[in-house]
């Protein structure tokens, strides 16, 4: 039997549907190796900004020029079909998944699987199936797929679809199962948190509920939720969030900063309702971590638009701002309008890219000295072990147990992370 190396590129939904592919792959026998000795890889892909599509391709075919088949999954085979190399042995859409033996079996007769059209009649509960246990702290429990948006520059919906919420049952099953094996960490996940349970009679705040109740000394970490849902909800999913399982980070996109450039986009908020959120937030979970996206350069965007961004951020100073330029996708509604010279959209990322670092930077500094309750993960990229402070900022102590709570002081901050060490 051929052995299996599986790589994984994008969100943390990718990440929990590779943990599936292999657990089917495991139970069928299949050995899932390093890639140095595998005879067939597995390309998780991720297709959400076109130079990440570009990535994808490139490395598809590096792996088929090697030598090896090539099967590839995730989002690209619905996002743009013709950037897959014709000669892959396998294409499953994100809701085939569980086909994934059946197409190295065909990869092995030399046969080839092509699963992703119909993908819209198809119904699988990701809940239902295995997963790998792998050794760590964090394990991400997906809570839906799909979303209930219509960004006109978006095109993950085209392979995530409209959202299907997993029964409150279920994931509560997953997390308490996870919490047995000794994980700590709890990472809720989906296309738009915010919108979970709208399908089937429920909201967040009622799954969040339920998941704080389970005994044990765990954290949650919720996943990004857009304002248009978080606004319906609002007061019921603030006082949730204050209780202690439950990580002080908020993950809620903006994306603008300017009415028509969101009416543009199709976020269906306002920047006043943006605001209202932060603001309900901030009252009552203190010393909340506030992460939010922005796209530049989109099209229509004028300068005036740009600057009501750049106000936005001087008045609500999230703690981190994931920046991205505007790249156009295939099938959007978006890629059809004119874009922007590309010097402009250069010029207007890397201002906001030195703002959110200023930003950032004297927001992580008021940690300097303090005592801080962190959650150790385990051995960081560049040394040391990495951990999380109960509103999720990034820490790096020297030494120290992995999946354990600890006292640390904080010695030396940056825009990105805190340096600390172990309180005696």
């Amino acid at each position: 039997m051929m052995k299996i190396h599986i790589e994984t590129y994008g969100c943390t939904r990718n990440r929990a549907d590779a943990e599936i592919m292999e657990a089917l792959l495991v139970r069928a026998g299949y050995e899932i190796s390093e890639l140095d000795s595998a005879d067939c890889v597995i390309v998780n892909t991720c297709a959400v900004k076109d130079p990440t599509e570009k990535h994808m391709r490139l490395r598809i075919k590096e792996l088929i020029d090697s030598g090896r088949r090539v099967i590839v999954t995730g989002c690209l085979p619905h996002v743009n079909p013709d950037a897959i190399d014709q000669r892959v042995s396998a294409v499953l859409g994100v809701k085939s998944i569980d086909r994934i033996v059946e197409a190295v079996k065909a990869a092995e007769t030399g046969k080839k699987l092509i699963s992703v059209e119909g993908w819209r009649e198809r119904s699988i509960d990701k809940l239902e199936l295995p997963r790998v246990w792998k050794r760590g702290v964090a394990f991400v429990v997906p809570i839906g797929e799909g979303c209930l948006n219509g960004c006109t520059y978006c095109a993950t919906r085209f392979a995530r679809g409209v959202l299907k919420s997993y029964r409150p049952e279920l994931v509560v099953k997953w997390v308490k199962e996870a919490l047995s094996r000794g994980y700590r960490e709890i990472q809720l996940s989906s296309e738009d948190t915010g919108c979970y349970g709208f399908d089937i009679g429920t909201n967040l705040a009622s799954l969040l509920e339920e998941i704080t109740a389970i005994e044990g000394d765990f954290r949650v970490r919720v996943g990004m939720m857009n304002p248009n849902h978080v606004i319906k909800f609002l007061d019921e999913l603030v006082e949730v969030y204050r209780d202690e399982k439950i990580y002080r980070f908020l993950h809620l996109p903006v994306q603008s900063g300017d009415d028509e450039i969101l009416r543009r986009m199709g976020r269906a908020y306002s920047v006043e309702e943006f605001e209202e959120i932060v603001e309900a937030f901030r009252r009552r979970i203190p010393e909340l971590n506030l992460n939010t996206d922005i796209i530049v350069g989109f099209p229509g965007e004028s300068e005036e638009a740009f600057q009501n961004t750049v106000e936005l951020v001087k008045r609500v100073r999230p703690d981190k701002i994931n920046v991205s330029r505007y790249s156009p996708r295939p099938g959007t509604i978006a890629a059809r309008w004119k874009g922007l010279p590309g010097w402009k959209v250069k010029e207007r990322s890397r201002y906001l890219h030195r703002l959110r670092l200023q930003i950032a930077h004297e927001i992580n500094s008021r940690y300097l000295g303090r005592e801080v309750e962190v959650l150790t993960h385990g051995a960081g990229k560049k040394g040391g072990i990495e951990g999380r402070t109960m509103n999720y900022k990034e820490i790096i102590l020297p030494d120290g147990p992995t999946g354990e709570f600890l006292r640390v002081r904080v010695e030396k901050t940056s825009a990105t992370y805190l340096l600390g060490r172990m309180v005696e």
